[in-house]
Parts: C-alpha cells; structure tokens; sequence
C-alpha cells in the first residue's frame, strides 16, 4: 500500500491496518507521478490510499480512505501482537541511478529505533506529550517521530493536521494540549524566527532533514524560550543520534548505535539493525558514540585545489541580510572546469549586492559564474531540494 493520506491521524490507522493484515507500507521518496509509475512497476500489487479528492498520477488503484464516524466495538479496541520480523514498511531513497532504491523495514527494527529516540529526548513512558508535525509522514523522520513514536510510545498523542506557514503552525499548537512538541525542519524554524512572533509554550522542537545552524538554534531558543533538538539519521537507518544544537558540534549516538571508519567510509551498526550501514555523510569520528559531521560526499565542492562543502557555502548565503532562502548548486561537468551557480531568494537585492556579500565572505574560486533571483526555491515538503530538481532548474533558466 501507498499511503498517501494528509490527515496525520487517518494515516496512521491506515499504516497500523495495513501492518496488522500483513500489508506493507510503502514510503516513495516524492508524489511525483514518475516515482510513482516506478515503484508501481516493481510492486504491481499495490494500491494508493487517498482521503481526499485529488488522485495522484502514475497509480491506477486508487482507494478512497473511508472519513465517516463509527463508533467502535468492544472486540475492536483489543490490543494485537504483530509478529516482529513481519516487514512493516519499505521506505525508499531516490537512488543514484535514477531508480528509487528500497530499504525494507520490520516491525521489530521501527519498534526498537522509537525506544531509542524516546529515551535519547528523555520522553517517559505513560507521561502525555503532543506532537504537532511540519514533516509528511512518509519521509522516514516524519514516520518515526510523528506516527511511530505515538503508536509504539504510551502517552504521546499527535495533531493530525500538516502545518506549514508559521501561523498555521501557531494555530496548531495552540488546539494541542501540553506538553507540546514540535517536530519539523530547519526550513519551517527559519521561518518561524522570521516571522518573529511567540508560538504557545513548546516543551522542545526537533529538527531534522539538514543540519541546523547554532546561530539559528540560539534564536530559536531564546525567541521561543525553548530547546531546539536535533536528530541525525537516514533512510537506510533511521534515526541514529541527537544534538542540542546550540551547545554542541558533536552528535551523540542513541544507546546502542555504533559509528566507524573503515575503507574510507563511514559505517553504523546498531542491534536494532540487520547489517552494517554504510553513510552517504563525512563525518569525523572522536569515539564510537560521538561524532563530528562533516557532510554529505556529494556535496563536496574541489575547485583549482581547494575544498569546501556546498552546506558551508549555502549557510554563508543564508547569513546575508535580505535573504529569505538560498543555495549554490554545482553542475555536472569537469573538475576544473565547471563552476558554481547560486539560486536565491533575496526581495530587494540584485544579483550584483548577493555578488559582492559573497565576495567578502568566502573563497573568490567559490564565487558563482551565475546568480538567479527567484521568488522561491522548489523546495520538497521536508524542505530539501534535491540534485534532480536544481539540475532542471538550471537547464530550465540557462534557456531564457
């Protein structure tokens, strides 16, 4: 089953039927019609589950979630035991060839990661607690901490709606009761500091999907009068280890999650995981539970000998007063050669005022060749933008 329900409540029910009939629930990286055509053809038994009127492309079997009331029976609240090698869910990356990439997930690997997570934001079980998320709940951080930690946690509860601009996200957590957490990305936090106003009292947010800035971090605490808590993970994984951002570089590995180097990669093993999982981020280990990030290997930027990263660059263009979002964009093409493009959000700014803050913060061989203005980036719903997008995006623009 794809479950592509909005109403966070209606998509958990469904995630929790289909894992009890022994259904697997399948993650796809986007909604994009081609994604999902290609996981169709993979899985050529799945359905979709929709609960409202838009029908996504690319899926033939479409099922309508039924939304009237029911009161339930006495022999429908039993509490059941699923099995817990039974495959639970497949979550998918968008792979480097194209072709999403299936990650299977078991009911004991996602029950035991939530204890992980819980006990690392020092949760207590049977204590209530809301989650009012920004995240869709098919991202892999979206399901752990907005639908797994509620299902598999007693005492959390979560708000059903999918807040997204800061007075949305407002308006949830004032309906939610205390204790309140927030869980959502670095991109809805700089929008929420933007927009300057106080948000009801939040026992702590929780951030994820890019790194987070300590600059950031420290104006949301004191704005929000708050702690702002980060999580590290990945699809391939889930979450790992966490971070109060503003007090700390390092990452804390969860209790029982061990990082190493070997062969000039990075690796985590974990009891809750079958195998060994090799890391698609640098990161700089000073034990076997603690760790420095260092970035994604992709991001990696080498130009006439020097090095940096394209997150180090894109936080340096954050800083830059008047700009609201912004990030550099490397083509393909020949080291060397090729040469950096930045895409920005800046009202009021030229091309030329982003081109001279950026001559006077980093590196001239990593200025960019081309600078575009845009009204806003094609962000996903987790706030990441991912290469395929920028790459079409840049052809896109080099045309006019």
């Amino acid at each position: 089953m794809v479950n592509l329900c909005e109403n966070r409540y209606r998509f958990l029910v469904a995630f929790a039927a289909a894992l009890l009939k022994g259904q697997i629930n399948l993650l796809p990286p986007s909604r994009a019609p081609r994604v999902l055509q290609q996981i169709k053809e993979k899985y050529c038994q799945l359905y979709c589950l929709v609960d409202g009127v838009e029908s996504p492309g690319g899926l033939d079997m479409i099922a309508q979630y039924d939304c009237s009331a029911r009161l339930a029976s006495p022999q429908d609240t039993r509490i059941l035991e699923v099995p817990g090698d039974r495959v639970a869910a497949i979550a998918f990356t968008s792979g480097s060839t194209g072709q999403p990439q299936a990650h299977i997930k078991t009911w004991r690997t996602l029950w035991e990661s939530i204890q992980l997570i819980a006990a690392s934001l020092g949760l207590e079980r049977k204590k209530s607690a809301t989650v009012v998320a920004t995240v869709p709940p098919q991202h892999m951080y979206g399901l752990e901490a907005s639908i797994l930690l509620p299902l598999c946690f007693g005492g959390v509860t979560v708000c059903s709606g999918k807040p997204f601009f800061p007075a949305d996200i407002h308006a949830a957590l004032e309906c939610c009761p205390k204790p309140r957490i927030l869980v959502t990305t670095p991109l809805h936090i700089r929008a929420l500091v933007k927009a300057g106003a106080a948000l009801p009292e939040i026992e702590f947010i929780l951030s994820a999907t890019s790194p987070l800035s300590r600059d950031l971090a420290v104006k949301a605490e004191i704005l929000f009068r708050t702690r702002v808590l980060e999580i590290y993970g990945c699809t391939e994984a889930g979450s790992i280890a966490s971070r109060r951002t503003c007090r700390e570089d390092m990452w804390q590995a969860f209790e029982g999650v061990r990082f190493h180097e070997k062969g000039g990669k990075s690796w985590v093993d974990a009891a809750h995981l079958s195998e060994s999982v090799i890391l698609n981020d640098l990161i700089e280990c000073r034990s076997a539970r603690r760790f420095k990030l260092l970035g994604r290997k992709a991001d990696v930027v080498n130009i006439a000998g020097k090095r940096t990263s394209l997150d180090a660059l894109n936080h340096v263009l954050n800083e830059i007063e008047g700009v609201r979002d912004g990030v550099f964009f490397l083509p393909e093409g020949p080291e060397g050669v090729v040469r950096l493009i930045v895409f920005a959000v800046a009202p009021g700014k030229t091309k030329d005022d982003l081109l001279a803050e950026l001559q006077t913060r980093i590196d001239p061989v990593f200025l960019p060749r081309r600078i575009y203005l845009l009204n806003k980036l094609p962000r996903s719903e987790t706030g990441k933008l991912p290469r395929q997008t920028l790459m079409e995006l840049a052809e896109d623009l080099s045309m006019l």
